[in-house]
């Protein structure tokens, strides 16, 4: 299994922990320079949402995987966080359905998170 398909499989295990909503996975590595997958999940409020991301750290810092960078604080309603193979975005409800990433990056391939 690559590497980043394993992080990916890692950050959703993380998510689902802390009871992200609606986890989604699209492939973007043959459109996008940027990243091989974005991993996409929901919180319900700005705790929840920093809770899912110090979990992404913390199950990736365990398997050597440091963040290159976080966009958003804990007040945010959107933290990306990128780990140059993927990029993990969480979002609150409203954010979600106002920047539509699924919507955007329609020419990735959707991964079922089971699949991985």
């Amino acid at each position: 299994m690559d590497i980043s398909r394993e992080m990916a499989k890692i950050a959703c295990h993380a998510l689902n922990d802390k009871k992200a909503e609606e986890i989604r996975v699209i492939d973007i590595s043959e459109i996008s320079p940027l990243a091989d997958y974005f991993v996409i999940a929901t919180g319900a409020n700005t705790n929840q949402i920093q809770a899912m991301v110090d979990a992404v750290e913390e199950e990736l810092g365990k398997q050597g995987h440091t963040v290159k960078q976080i966009e958003g604080n804990r007040n945010s309603s959107w933290i990306l966080m990128d780990y140059r193979d993927i990029i993990v975005h969480v979002f609150s409800k409203e954010d979600r359905l106002f920047y539509d990433l699924e919507r955007i990056w329609t020419d990735g391939k959707k991964v079922q998170v089971d699949e991985l």
